[in-house]
């Protein structure tokens, strides 16, 4: 079976879909073109980064540098994932909780079943994906958290004042704010293998693997993507909503009307 090589002339001819968003951006007056640019650059760079950093941690194959790469990935997923938190100050130590604790426990299952071995090939990509998806997800918890205490004060207050607790007073927030911020996880899983083909089922289809095996690791991936990021979003919902009140029970309209 001829096996798909990438050569620096399809990369070059590749380029050309991205200088045709920015003919258009530019052509309908989108403002688009900047981020295009940087984005496209960013990527290039990081991705070659990632590259060598990769290779150099495959040849050596260390455990410490395998957790060292994990703890990286959760890092950079929760730096990401605070910048959705407009509505609170300080909430990075929350997003790394979350994500590397949701992280943590899906990866842990994942090796004591013998699904993946303890080895960098398998632990770093299959942490790209988990932690990556719980990013995305826990963002937008912050998001919607945000979002419905600053539309919700009157009711909030209103509860508060006939005696009822922060978590009582915040629960219909949390749960919505939950449900809301898991919806394009679930909606992933609903339609891939009919709408999408997944990256890593597409991956190994291409070097080869049987489809029928590449389907079975691509199932394996969904359930992780629906545990890690319920998980992660559900702890980040729970860490998050006392932010919005003192240490009086009272809500913080200051940091609402930002």
């Amino acid at each position: 079976m001829h096996q798909p090589t990438i050569t620096n002339e399809s990369l070059g001819f590749s380029i050309m879909l991205v200088l045709v968003a920015i003919f258009i951006s530019h052509k309908e007056k989108l403002a688009l073109e900047k981020d295009i640019i940087w984005s496209t650059l960013r990527a290039i760079i990081q991705l070659l980064i990632v590259g060598y950093i990769l290779k150099y941690i495959f040849q050596v194959d260390h455990e410490i540098l395998t957790i060292a790469m994990v703890m990286f990935i959760c890092f950079n997923a929760a730096w990401n994932a605070k910048k959705r938190s407009k509505y609170i100050d300080k909430i990075f130590g929350t997003a790394f909780i979350a994500i590397t604790s949701g992280t943590f426990l899906t990866l842990i299952i994942l090796i004591t079943s013998k699904a993946i071995a303890f080895t960098p090939m398998q632990v770093i990509p299959i942490t790209g994906m988990i932690a990556g998806n719980a990013m995305i997800a826990v963002g937008l918890c912050f998001n919607n958290l945000g979002q419905r205490f600053n539309s919700q004060q009157q009711q909030i207050q209103e509860m508060l004042s006939l005696g009822a607790t922060p978590k009582i007073a915040s629960a219909s927030i949390i749960r919505e704010s939950i449900r809301a911020s898991l919806i394009p996880t679930v909606d992933s899983a609903k339609t891939v293998g009919i709408v999408s083909l997944p990256g890593m089922m597409s991956g190994l289809i291409f070097a080869g693997v049987d489809p029928l095996e590449a389907v079975k690791y691509q199932i394996m991936v969904t359930f992780m993507l629906l545990a890690t990021a319920s998980l992660s979003t559900i702890l980040a919902g729970y860490m998050t909503y006392i932010k919005f009140y003192n240490e009086r029970h009272q809500l913080l309209i200051n940091t609402l009307n930002k």
